[in-house]
C-alpha cells in the first residue's frame, strides 16, 4: 500500500498486522480520487472509520488544507499516527479515537467526507442516516463512500444531495454532493 500522487507520492504506507482492517486498494483509491481530482486542493477533509489512514493521507498528499481521522481501534489510531509521521504530513492532521457514528453528532464543515467502514456490518447505513439529518459537508461538499457493490444504500434527502454510483469489480464508489 502506498501514496498514490503528491507530496507523498510513493511512500509506503504500514498496514495491520491483523485482518480487522481491510485497506483500499490502490486500483480504488486511484478511482476514488479520480472522482473527486477538482475536489481536493485546499479541502476540509473527513476521514471516516480511517483504518490505517490512507484516503486522508491521500487527500493531504494531494494538497488538502486538513484531515480529520476519525477510528475507534487503538491499533487502527497507531498505525495512522505512524503513516501521517511516515509521510510528513502530520502537521495538517487531527485523530480522534471514538466511534465514527458518535463523531457524526459534531462533524460540520467538511469539504470531502471520505468514508470507508467495515464492509460487514451496517455502518455504512447507520452512518449516512445520520448524515442525512445534519450538514457535515459545506456547500457543493463530496462525501464518497466505498462498499460491497451488493449493498443497497439508504437515499440522502433529493433537495440536498445528488447520488452518483460507480463500480469496480466487486466495490461500489458511491458519492454524494451537497447541493
Amino acid at each position: 500500500m502506498r501514496v498514490i500522487t503528491g507530496l507523498a507520492r510513493g511512500r509506503k504506507l504500514k498496514t495491520p498486522d491483523s485482518y480487522d482492517i481491510r485497506p483500499t486498494t490502490d486500483k480504488v483509491k486511484e478511482a476514488m480520487f479520480n472522482i473527486v481530482q477538482f475536489n481536493v486542493d485546499g479541502a476540509r477533509v473527513l476521514d471516516l472509520f480511517a483504518g490505517t489512514g490512507q484516503l486522508g493521507i491521500e487527500a493531504l498528499s494531494r494538497g488538502a488544507a486538513e484531515c480529520v481521522f476519525v477510528d475507534k481501534s487503538p491499533e487502527a489510531i497507531r498505525i495512522v499516527g505512524e503513516n501521517l509521521r511516515a509521510t510528513g504530513l502530520e502537521r495538517r492532521a487531527s485523530i480522534v479515537r471514538m466511534d465514527s457514528i458518535a463523531y457524526l453528532d459534531r462533524a460540520r464543515g467538511f469539504d470531502l467526507a471520505l468514508l470507508d467502514p467495515p464492509y460487514a456490518g451496517d455502518l455504512l447505513e447507520k452512518a449516512l442516516n445520520l448524515i442525512g439529518r445534519f450538514d457535515i459537508l459545506n456547500k457543493n461538499g463530496i462525501m464518497i463512500c466505498e462498499s460491497d457493490r451488493k449493498l443497497q444504500l439508504p437515499a440522502l434527502p433529493e433537495d440536498r444531495f445528488a447520488r452518483r454510483e460507480y463500480l469496480y469489480g466487486r466495490v461500489k464508489l458511491t458519492t454524494f454532493t451537497r447541493i
